[in-house]
């Protein structure tokens, strides 16, 4: 993260005698990005964090992938993939996959394990819902709309809190995800042109002490699945400090930049990863130039694949298409794409679009997982021309 934080008890400086009230030492536990030449958090643990009893495989969650072949637009209805008993976790169901980013959807209603994503970082994002977040930073409540950033190798539990369940966007990359490059200054802070700042960002402000033995954790690593088993329960971090540490930023404190005429995609940008960006799309007044075109221009991603999950409001642009709340959009490199037929006649003189989505551009195509190929809806890619093969 961009900026420094401090919770709970510290010592005045770092790596010196930090003692427990019985007089023995604090474990010091440094979780740092690029070896020790990036971000860091520095956490203060009352027992040694690397203290396992037991190391046991685990089948995982699967991500079998098929190329998106032939070359097709796709729409995946979500909701179609509700089910009663699943957990924030290991509920996910992939539906898109590369080597650098897996995109999930999970109806939730139990809650998960404890979890460790030891291969990068993940961004959820609450369609409907709300959940508690508890991990060795602290604790964090959660409510749609809320993005949740959790960085590579934090160890974290989502329990459900709503009254419905808990619709979670999930967003997998392998490496590292943070702000676009140009919303940072040469030292970090976000900058004024940023459509959001430090202000808008929640991170842990308290300790989450939690007494347990032998507690199983669950990790996603480079090389599978593993349950470990540790001798005292994780959550014994009596304070930390740093930039790097899970956060929430909401959706509607999004700033959206407009102008004169339709501005380009990377307006929208939020986040950015390995070879993946994340954008999103809220109420907004459009274009004002008197003969502006508010609808996005047909255009031809010559670079990415472009997903759209479309998350509240009316998207203006895919009516008639049999995109609704909760589906998702997969417009590919080597198609053309645009809004449905009519939309731009439609959309001349409107003042205002009352629409959320948040999309993920990928620089690699990608493939459809199992999940995804069940909740198709076979009647999209024709949807443009009214017209079915054959």
């Amino acid at each position: 993260m961009p900026y420094y934080r401090v919770v709970g008890q510290l010592p005045r400086k770092r790596h010196t005698q930090f003692r427990r009230p019985d007089g023995g030492l604090y474990t010091e536990e440094l979780m740092g990005m690029a070896g020790f030449a990036g971000e860091s958090a520095l956490l203060y643990h009352e027992h040694p964090p690397t203290a396992i009893v037991d190391s046991q495989p685990h089948p995982g969650v699967g991500t079998a992938r098929t190329p998106n072949l032939p070359l097709k637009p796709r729409h995946l209805i979500t909701h179609d993939l509700d089910h009663a008993g699943l957990d924030p976790i290991t509920g996910r169901q992939r539906l898109l996959a590369n080597d650098d980013v897996t995109v999930s959807y999970v109806a939730a209603d139990t809650p998960s394990p404890l979890y460790r994503n030891a291969v990068g970082d993940e961004c959820l994002y609450l369609e409907a819902g709300a959940a508690r977040f508890e991990s060795v930073f602290g604790a964090l409540d959660l409510h749609a709309g809320d993005y949740l950033v959790v960085p590579t190798s934090t160890t974290y539990r989502l329990i459900p809190s709503g009254p419905g369940p808990l619709r979670t966007f999930v967003i997998e990359v392998t490496g590292h995800l943070g702000p676009a490059r140009r919303y940072l200054t040469a030292r970090g802070q976000l900058n004024e042109s940023a459509p959001y700042c430090e202000r808008d960002l929640r991170g842990p402000t308290e300790p989450l002490l939690t007494n347990g033995e032998d507690v199983e954790v669950l990790v996603r690593h480079r090389q599978g699945w593993t349950t470990l088993t540790y001798a005292r329960h994780p959550f014994d971090v009596v304070g930390w400090d740093g930039c790097l540490y899970p956060y929430a930023l909401n959706i509607a404190d999004f700033e959206p930049l407009t102008g004169r005429v339709h501005q380009p995609p990377p307006v929208h940008q939020v986040f950015e990863g390995p070879n993946v960006v994340v954008c999103n799309f809220v109420p907004r007044k459009v274009d004002y130039h008197p003969l502006a075109v508010p609808v996005p221009y047909h255009h031809a991603n010559v670079d990415s694949d472009e997903v759209m999950f479309y998350c509240g409001g009316n998207y203006e642009a895919r009516r008639g298409s049999g995109v609704r709340q909760g589906s998702i959009s997969l417009h590919p490199a080597g198609l053309t794409h645009g809004p449905q037929p009519g939309a731009a006649e439609r959309s001349l003189g409107v003042e205002y679009f009352d629409e959320l989505a948040v999309m993920v551009d990928t620089f690699r195509p990608l493939d459809l997982c199992e999940a995804g190929q069940a909740c198709e809806d076979p009647d999209y890619p024709w949807s443009w021309s009214a017209r079915r093969p054959g």
